[in-house]
C-alpha cells in the first residue's frame, strides 16, 4: 500500500497540522484508482444498463454486471445471482427485514440482535414490529463487550425466525462468534443475516465458509463509493421473498391486472442501478485484493495492539471492549474516555465532545457521541465515547501522534480560557447541530 494513493491524506488541517484521518470506522478514504475509474466511465461509457441496444449500455452493463462478479469472489459467495447492489448496509438490512418478514414470519415470531448492534440492525426489525407484530430478543453482553454465547442459546424457541448480528462492533471492535453463532442457529433451523460493514473492510471473509443465510456490507468502508452496498443472500431465500421495491428492472411483464417480477438478482434491484458506483466498488477491492486482506489484517491487528499499549499507559484511561486474555476479539476499533491529569476516583471523564473537538484542532480525526449505538451506550453506562478506528493506510506514528496529543490535553497545558470555550462550543454542536456551528470555530 502507498499512502500516495490516498492524496487527501496529505491535506494539512487548519493550515498547521498534517491530518492523522482515525474515523475509518465511518467511512475510508478512495484510493486515486478508484476515483479515476468512476470519472473513466462517466466521460467515456455513460449509459443506462440492462436494456439498452446501443454501444455505450452494452458496455456500461458489461461493467456493471463485471462488478458483480468482483464482489461475488471478493465474499467467496457461490453465484452471482445472490449478490444484489443497493445503497448500503442500511438499505441490505431493511431489505431482508422487509421481505423475511413479509415471507416467514408472523404476529407473535421472534428475530434475535445483540446488544451491540447498530441502530441499523435495531429500528429495521421495530419497524417490521409495528408493522406485522414480531418480537425482538436481545443477546446480552459481557462488561468487556463480548456476547453471553449461553444466553444466546437460550433465546431460541418455536417461534424464533431469525438471527441478526454484527460481525464485528463499531463501537467496541468486538468480533462476534459469528461461526458458532449460525452453527447454533441452524441446528434449530434458523436462517442468520451478518452485518459485515466493520468487518469486510478489516479481514478476509467468505460467506461460503461462514455458512451464513445473509451477508450486508457497504461500498464507502471498503474504500469505494458511498450510495452504494451489497446483499449476498442464499438463492433458497431470496426465491422465496418478495421484492424490497417495484419498479425498473425488477419486473418480467407488467399488466393492470398482473406483474410477473425478473429473476435474481434483478428482482430486488428496482429502478436504475448505480452503475458506475458499482465500478467504484469493484474497484476499490481489487485494490484491497492486490494488497491482500491477510496483509491488511495483519497491518491494522498490529496497529490495534500497538495504540491500545500507549493508551493503557495514561492515567485514567478507559478502553471499551476486549482486553487483555480476549485480546484477539478485538479488531481496529478503539473506544475509549479518558480523565484529566490528578484525577480521583470521583472525577468525571472528559466529555467526549471537548476531547474530539481539542483533538480536531490538533488535526487528529476521530468519532465522538453514540455511535448510531444507543442501546450499547446505556448498555456501557455512557453518553458516548471519543473513537479511534484504523485503515490500511493509517501508521505507527499516527498512533503515536494520537498519544502525545491525549496526553498533552489531559495534562491541561492548554489554557483554561480555551478549554472553556471548547466545553461551549461542544455544548452548541448539539444544540444546533455540526454543520451549523462549525463557523464558530473562526474565533479560535
Amino acid at each position: 500500500m502507498n499512502r500516495q494513493d490516498f492524496p487527501i491524506l496529505e491535506k494539512t488541517i487548519y493550515k498547521k497540522y498534517p491530518l492523522v484521518y482515525l474515523d475509518n470506522g465511518a467511512t475510508t478514504q478512495k484510493p486515486r484508482c478508484v476515483v479515476e475509474a468512476m470519472s473513466h466511465e462517466y466521460y467515456n461509457v455513460n449509459a443506462n444498463v440492462h436494456r439498452g441496444v446501443h454501444f455505450l449500455s452494452q458496455a456500461a452493463t458489461d461493467l456493471h454486471e463485471a462488478s458483480r462478479e468482483t464482489v461475488r469472489q471478493f465474499i467467496g459467495a457461490g453465484k452471482t445471482s445472490e449478490i444484489i447492489f443497493t445503497r448500503g448496509t442500511t438499505e441490505s438490512i431493511n431489505l431482508v427485514a422487509s421481505c423475511f418478514t413479509h415471507a416467514f414470519m408472523k404476529e407473535g415470531d421472534e428475530v434475535i440482535v445483540s446488544q451491540m448492534e447498530h441502530h441499523s440492525n435495531i429500528v429495521s426489525w421495530q419497524l417490521a414490529q409495528a408493522r406485522c407484530g414480531i418480537k425482538i430478543r436481545v443477546i446480552p453482553m459481557t462488561d468487556d463487550g463480548r456476547l453471553c454465547m449461553d444466553e444466546y442459546e437460550r433465546l431460541f424457541n418455536e417461534r424464533t425466525r431469525l438471527v441478526s448480528v454484527t460481525h464485528v462492533s463499531n463501537v467496541m471492535g468486538t468480533i462476534n462468534p459469528v461461526k458458532d453463532i449460525i452453527r447454533i442457529a441452524h441446528v434449530h433451523d434458523v436462517p442468520v443475516l451478518i452485518d459485515g460493514a466493520q468487518s469486510t473492510p478489516h479481514f478476509a471473509v467468505n460467506v461460503s465458509e461462514l455458512d451464513c443465510d445473509f451477508f450486508a456490507f457497504s461500498g464507502h468502508k471498503t474504500y469505494g463509493p458511498t450510495g452504494i452496498g451489497v446483499l449476498y443472500g442464499k438463492e433458497k431465500w431470496l426465491d422465496r421473498m418478495p421484492p424490497y421495491m417495484g419498479g425498473g428492472d425488477m419486473i418480467k411483464t407488467v399488466s393492470f391486472e398482473k406483474t410477473t417480477f425478473n429473476d435474481l438478482p434483478y428482482k430486488f434491484e428496482a429502478g436504475t442501478p448505480d452503475y458506475v458506483a458499482s465500478t467504484g466498488l469493484a474497484k476499490a477491492l481489487d485494490y484491497l485484493s492486490a494488497i491482500g486482506m491477510d496483509k491488511i489484517e495483519e497491518h491494522e491487528r498490529h496497529l490495534t495492539r500497538y495504540a491500545i499499549e500507549k493508551m493503557q499507559e495514561i492515567e485514567g484511561m478507559h478502553i471499551f471492549g476486549p482486553l487483555g486474555e480476549h485480546i484477539s476479539e478485538h479488531d481496529a476499533v478503539i473506544s475509549f474516555e479518558v480523565k484529566p491529569l490528578g484525577a480521583t476516583p470521583d472525577t468525571p471523564y472528559i466529555h467526549h465532545l471537548d476531547m474530539g473537538t481539542l483533538l480536531d484542532r490538533l488535526g487528529i480525526a476521530v468519532r465522538t457521541g453514540h455511535h448510531c449505538a444507543e442501546p450499547l451506550m446505556r448498555r456501557l453506562g455512557v453518553e458516548g465515547t471519543c473513537r479511534a478506528s484504523f485503515g490500511l493506510y493509517n501508521t505507527l506514528e499516527e498512533v503515536d501522534t494520537l498519544f502525545v496529543q491525549l496526553e498533552v490535553y489531559r495534562s491541561q497545558r492548554l489554557t483554561a480560557e480555551y478549554a472553556v470555550v471548547c466545553r461551549c462550543l461542544s455544548r452548541q454542536m448539539e444544540a444546533i447541530g455540526e454543520s451549523q456551528s462549525l463557523r464558530w470555530w473562526h474565533i479560535l
